[in-house]
């Protein structure tokens, strides 16, 4: 058949930005704080690694990160050793978050700096810390949304039997969650398991750009160790596992008194057939179900998707009758991880795909999936804010009109600029997008922008992405910070219910942007 490029498609090979012909969904639309339903959240969110510094300081132990980052082989520069000094400085950050407005502050916890060894004894020190933080939020009245784990695995777990890949992961899970239930639930309504996990398989067990760095030739060619066509399902299936037991002890035990709720994040990359050939619609089709259906389907119906089970065979792993019980409806609600769109194409034949700088071999779930982007569309860099309509409309046409929580969205700007134009046209067009979607059916709950201050991001380190609505001088020793020209737009809408109204072309807001913060 015949593959004719669609024509707004064909020109984004000269201009990413042409993606803005795809926003007319949310043009002209005016709005404050008040049109969005009642209970609905904003805040912003950082994560443990990328924050709070302090990294050996307390009785925290290594996680595989810090393994990956004194490795020399992050492609970036610098560890996260100091990141954004979090640790010492939460007050003046959770200050800042009061006198923004945020009305909620999603944060990871680190495994290892609350039971360094992975199981076993609690760090005093970490206890104490993620408790005096918890409880400045609380003064500040500020609602607290921890995430458990985003990538920073105890180092000891990964040496000891191999991390996510071996089903003992459940067991030290759930008993790491339990500790966070029993010590933080008092204070904490709203639990995340585990932050994006349908993309970690690729990039941590498949190309292996990620820690722990597995991968196997020729699907990733920079790791010592890994099955590139295996250990992606498996981590997927422990994560799943691991998440359900962490979900089942919390109703059981804890929700009834505590009176939380608790679900799973993922990444929610919206796709496009780069072509009107039925072959690009049908590999659409099946990147939707390997990036969305890979989560939702067993959390739904109790099993992974058809196309998956037979693109993968006897490399996806099955669930047992009790585990396919265990999996199913484990979540109160479902987190997205938001940021752009991508193209999709039919293709059998491995291929590349460039992340930012970083090039490497798209490994056997790409394979499987037999699709690739054509181009990708770099993080803070392209504007579509009617596919995040369409990745909520997705779900709710294929899995039910599930609660879910928009936990990461955001842009980031390379030159780290306190004049953050782009990125308030950004989130103003994406949290448009989230009221268009809302008004037309969709359950959604709160909106949280990435991130809170500039972090040591996993993939551009210090010098790459800003992504911060409170700027962080990382060549100062005591981190200053300094609110961008965004936290003053932020403010003015949470706080003073100021008018934004999305155009074509932009946006008009009647905020100030020069509010004292």
């Amino acid at each position: 058949m015949e593959r004719r490029p669609l024509p707004h498609l064909l020109l984004l090979f000269f201009s990413p930005w042409l993606l803005l012909l795809l926003q007319q969904g949310v043009s002209s639309l005016q709005f404050t704080r008040d049109d969005f339903p009642d209970g609905f959240t904003f805040g912003a969110g950082t994560a443990a690694y990328q924050y709070e510094g302090a990294a050996a300081e307390d009785g925290r132990r290594p996680s595989i990160w810090d393994t990956y980052t004194h490795s020399g082989r992050h492609p970036k520069d610098g560890t996260g050793d100091v990141a954004c000094d979090g640790y010492h400085k939460y007050k003046e950050d959770v200050k800042l978050m009061n006198d923004i407005g945020l009305e909620a502050y999603r944060f990871t916890i680190s495994w290892s700096r609350l039971i360094p060894s992975g199981r076993g004894a609690v760090n005093p020190k970490g206890l104490q810390f993620y408790n005096d933080m918890i409880n400045e939020l609380v003064k500040a009245g500020i609602k607290i949304h921890v995430a458990l784990h985003h990538m920073d695995l105890p180092q000891s777990l990964q040496d000891e039997y191999g991390g996510w890949i071996s089903p003992q992961v459940v067991d030290d899970f759930t008993a790491y969650a339990d500790v966070c239930f029993r010590e933080f639930g008092d204070r904490v309504a709203h639990w995340t398991t585990v932050l994006e996990p349908n993309v970690m398989a690729q990039a941590c067990y498949d190309s292996g750009i990620l820690p722990p760095n597995r991968c196997s030739y020729p699907f990733g060619n920079n790791c010592t160790a890994g099955n590139s066509t295996v250990e992606p399902y498996l981590f997927i299936h422990h994560s799943l596992l691991a998440h359900a037991s962490a979900v089942k002890l919390y109703k059981e035990k804890y929700q009834v008194t505590q009176m939380g709720i608790i679900g799973i994040n993922m990444y929610s990359m919206w796709f496009y057939p780069f072509t009107y050939s039925a072959e690009d619609i049908d590999a659409t089709e099946r990147a939707k179900q390997f990036f969305y259906g890979w989560i939702l389907h067993p959390l739904v119906f109790g099993d992974y998707p058809d196309a998956m089970k037979k693109a993968a065979g006897s490399r996806l792993p099955l669930f047992s009758n009790h585990e396919s019980e265990l999996v199913t409806s484990a979540f109160d609600f479902i987190g997205l991880n938001h940021y752009t769109s991508n193209y999709v194409s039919d293709n059998s034949n491995a291929v590349k795909i460039s992340l930012q700088d970083v090039t490497s071999d798209i490994g056997s779930l790409f394979r499987d999936c037999k699709w690739f982007c054509l181009k990708q569309l770099l993080p803070g860099t392209a504007v579509d804010p009617q596919g995040l309509e369409h990745a909520l409309e997705y779900i709710r046409e294929n899995y039910g009109n599930l609660p879910v929580y928009i936990q990461e969205n955001g842009s980031g700007a390379p030159d780290g600029t306190m004049d953050d134009v782009e990125r308030i046209n950004y989130l103003a067009k994406y949290i448009a997008a989230t009221l268009k979607a809302i008004r037309n059916g969709a359950n959604v709950k709160g909106y949280s922008m990435w991130s809170f201050v500039d972090l040591y991001e996993i993939f551009g380190g210090y010098s790459m992405w800003h992504f911060g609505l409170v700027a962080v001088d990382f060549n100062s020793e005591e981190r200053r910070r300094q609110p961008r020209r965004s936290a003053r737009w932020y403010s003015d809408f949470l706080k003073n219910n100021s008018a934004i109204r999305v155009v074509e072309d932009g946006f008009v807001s009647a905020a100030s942007h020069h509010a004292e913060i």
